[in-house]
């Protein structure tokens, strides 16, 4: 590589030479993209890189991850070709072992949900997993899902034929340069400052691993990872050991096994782990090796000993500890930063680098090229991340259950129970008092169920009916049949104002919003590919003056991109105003009979319309009353002040007893609106899905003043038809769960994969949201057409699928 000379500019600025680094670099290349410089702190591959495992395992936890692995196939298998350096790629497959009857479930699942993807995965049992894998003990062992096309390589060697394919055609690698600031103007980065000057730059890539929080900050840009203490053994040369077994993996133990040059390694996801540096990583070589921990380590090896009993004769040649970067949701961060233009980052990987780098570097180079991610990952988007969430000690708490939790079962809502409560609404005395069992969500205690008196408040998790299904029931039944409240203080609340306000937000929204005061808007914002980057509800509180409300989970990602779209000579603000007022949602065919008598406002379908929002009093206060619904019945969701929240919930708990009043958790909200076909973003849309693929065409006014972003791409997807859309479906079995991601078949053909689900209880089965392609464009009739079938845990069950809601299609209900 070159000496520090560094250009005075370049296109694109990578800062980290490691795996995930140089792919992005090779891959601008490939694109044509050569003004590209790569900066990396110490040498190529130091960090974390030279000390990775070098599995390649396609069973990830998402769509979209398990999308990025393919990507790194690809590279795995054509890279020597193009560069001449071997990445020392193997096929050998890899086996998860069930060795319970939770594992084995969670396997069959599994199983299903990569085919997906398009993953071949074959569920063994004892007997063919032994013939494959003979070094293992078959005691408990109940079978293992097997993946044929996995393998292994050198970390090392791929980086290093990567950074010669991004050389060779003129990408500039500079070693021994440190990145110690991030220029920006005008919510764009404009260059890096380095140890040996300064470089202009029209792209920054922050690949730079455990030091990716530290470059994010200069930026300000908040990458929560922390690194944590991570072991793995390898033992001495095995006499007469196979040559490459598959990799074994063994949840229950903690553990996974491959060979390797005649010996064998033992890598271990255990708990118990350490946060290691979480003030700063020291200045060092790079190279950095923690010490060894036999006390922490050994119990968890002597297990691995009984699982594959030659390790019990072997003895040890390495013992090493190094640190890797973990999130506190255990997704790596990947994309664009939501509040700075052209800063991409690719950092926090959780131990899965390796095998993700490559893939993610192509999808981080094609990104740039074209605009736009080739891969759907709401999942990795830097906007989902919480502003508390770089803080020290919330990190070290969370990232360490994150560690804890990679080789549990993943067991449907799943809850995380470190670092809370956090952030809480101001019902949650109230909620608490009801029988509420929290989950948590960026930070937010939610109460996802009830639990009636005598009734444990804890989850018990299953493939099957969990502990809380009746209880959900009955939730849902009563909004369906009577009424509710669901605080949904946790929602964003943003306000936007000023002289332009109308003109912006009529900018960004499909929809018109240009309304009477008093009325609230449904609608998306779109980018320029005419791709969902927002789902939300405006209401016009004065002529300059609206209220957007979004998902806990999107409000910063919304409040980003709203304020990247205000113009410089524009007067309009926007402030997050969510913590202000809690949200109750009174909802059910006897939500008029509850309210009408605690307030002078006139509720009837004559003078309080659906779509209409206005300040009413209610009980001694006064609340914005908006007639709304996302549950598919009659209802109106109050904005109610901080301090006035316990006043408005008593009240309406002692005037609703004899109505049927129920609190409503959030797993009956799912069910509810999932039966209506309501759609979640960043479950059933994002920003590679568009407004005529979603069904939700019905928003868009095409012929507003002054249109909106993405307009000519969505007239042109209009003209030209789609090939896939969102459907709603029922199972026929009333016995069988869903949960996300199982694939979709019509007549035998796999045509997609559920978005999001819940058990319709109204409807009587397991509902969801579902995309489905039909490789050309074709009629809207025909998604409702043919025979569809969803595989769950192996077992392909019938399905009715509608691009109707299920449940009260003209939507009657709510406006009544």
């Amino acid at each position: 590589m070159e000496a520090k000379q560094l250009p005075a500019r370049a296109q694109v600025v990578i800062v980290g030479g490691g795996i995930i680094g140089t792919s992005t670099a090779y891959h601008l290349a490939r694109r044509g993209w050569t003004d590209v410089v790569l900066l990396e702190r110490n040498t190529l591959t130091s960090g974390t890189t030279w000390h990775a495992a070098g599995l390649v395992t396609q069973a990830r936890g998402t769509w979209g991850t398990r999308e990025v692995v393919q990507r790194s196939l690809d590279v795995f298998h054509s890279l020597e070709q193009d560069t001449g350096f071997s990445t020392g790629f193997v096929k050998t497959g890899t086996m998860n072992l069930a060795t319970s009857p939770e594992r084995l479930a969670e396997i069959k699942h599994l199983a299903s949900v990569v085919r997906g993807n398009k993953i071949e995965a074959e569920i063994l049992d004892v007997d063919r997993t032994l013939e494959l894998h003979p070094l293992l003990n078959p005691e408990g062992l109940l079978g293992s899902l097997y993946f044929p096309e996995d393998g292994r390589g050198s970390a090392t060697d791929t980086t290093m034929s990567l950074a010669r394919g991004a050389t060779k055609r003129g990408v500039r690698i500079i070693e021994g340069v440190v990145v110690t600031g991030v220029d920006t103007a005008d919510g764009r980065v404009t260059g890096v400052h380095t140890t040996s000057g300064t470089i202009e730059a029209e792209y920054v890539v922050n690949a730079a691993g455990m030091w990716g929080r530290e470059i994010g900050a200069m930026a300000g840009v908040d990458i929560p990872l922390q690194a944590l203490a991570h072991y793995y053994v390898v033992t001495e040369a095995i006499k007469d050991l196979p040559r490459n077994l598959p990799t074994i993996k063994s949840g229950d133990e903690y553990s996974y096994v491959k060979d390797e040059a005649g010996a064998l390694m033992v890598g271990f996801f255990e708990p118990g782990s350490y946060a290691w540096a979480s003030d700063g990583i020291p200045i060092n070589n790079g190279f950095i090796q923690l010490p060894e921990d036999w006390d922490h380590l050994g119990p968890f090896y002597e297990k691995m000993i009984e699982r594959v009993p030659v390790l019990a004769d072997a003895g040890v040649r390495l013992h090493f500890c190094g640190p890797e970067s973990f999130t506190p949701d255990g997704q790596y961060h990947l994309g664009e930063a939501p509040n700075l233009r052209n800063f991409f980052v690719a950092a926090g990987f959780n131990s899965v680098g390796f095998l993700s780098g490559p893939g993610a570097g192509s999808v981080l180079a094609d990104w740039i090229v074209d605009g736009r991610s080739p891969v759907d990952l709401p999942e990795t988007d830097l906007g989902r991340v919480q502003r508390h969430e770089t803080n020290r000690r919330f990190l070290e708490a969370r990232v360490l259950e994150s560690l804890d939790l990679s080789y549990e079962v993943h067991w449907p809502f799943q809850q995380r129970s470190s670092a809370r409560p956090l952030r809480v609404s101001p019902l949650y005395g109230a909620t608490s008092d009801a029988g509420a069992v929290f989950g948590e969500l960026a930070g937010w205690e939610r109460a996802n169920w009830y639990a009636p008196n005598g009734v444990q408040r804890h989850y018990e998790y299953s493939f099957e009916r969990p502990n809380w299904f009746e209880h959900s029931a009955r939730e849902h039944r009563a909004i369906r049949e009577a009424v509710g409240m669901i605080d949904t203080s946790s929602f964003g609340k943003l306000l936007v104002q000023g002289r332009d306000a109308v003109s912006v937000l009529n900018r960004l929204s499909v929809n018109d919003v240009d309304t009477a005061v008093g009325r609230i808007t449904y609608t998306q914002w779109l980018n320029e590919q005419g791709g969902i980057e927002a789902d939300v509800t405006i209401t016009r509180i004065a002529d300059n003056e609206f209220l957007v409300l979004s998902g806990p989970a999107t409000v910063n990602r919304d409040l980003a991109y709203l304020k990247r779209h205000i113009g410089n000579d524009e007067f309009c603000t926007v402030a997050d105003v969510s913590g202000t007022m809690a949200m109750l949602a009174v909802m059910g065919p006897r939500a008029r009979d509850l309210l009408a008598p605690l307030t002078d406002a006139d509720l009837s379908n004559e003078n309080f319309a659906f779509g209409e929002s206005r300040e009413i009093d209610l009980g001694y206060t006064k609340v914005r009353a908006t007639r709304v619904t996302y549950v598919g019945e009659l209802g109106w969701e109050l904005l109610i002040p901080s301090e006035s929240a316990h006043h408005i919930w008593y009240l309406l708990r002692d005037a609703g007893e004899p109505l049927g009043l129920l609190p409503v958790g959030y797993h009956a909200m799912n069910s509810l609106r999932l039966e209506k076909a309501y759609r979640s973003w960043g479950h059933d849309i994002s920003g590679a899905d568009n407004p005529i693929q979603a069904g939700l065409s019905f928003t868009v006014k095409w012929d507003k003043p002054g249109g909106f972003i993405g307009r000519e791409a969505l007239e042109k997807i209009k003209d030209e038809g789609v090939n896939r859309r969102l459907v709603q479906f029922v199972l026929e079995d009333p016995d069988q769960l869903l949960f996300h991601d199982e694939p979709i078949y019509r007549n035998d053909q796999l045509v997609g994969r559920v978005a999001s689900a819940q058990y319709g209880h109204t409807l009587g089965g397991a509902v969801a949201l579902g995309w489905v392609e039909s490789g050309e464009v074709v009629e809207r009739t025909w998604f409702q057409e043919g025979r569809y079938e969803i595989e769950v845990a192996g077992q392909r069950v019938s399905a009715r699928a509608s691009l109707r809601p299920l449940h009260d299609p003209k939507s009657e209900r709510p406006k009544n």
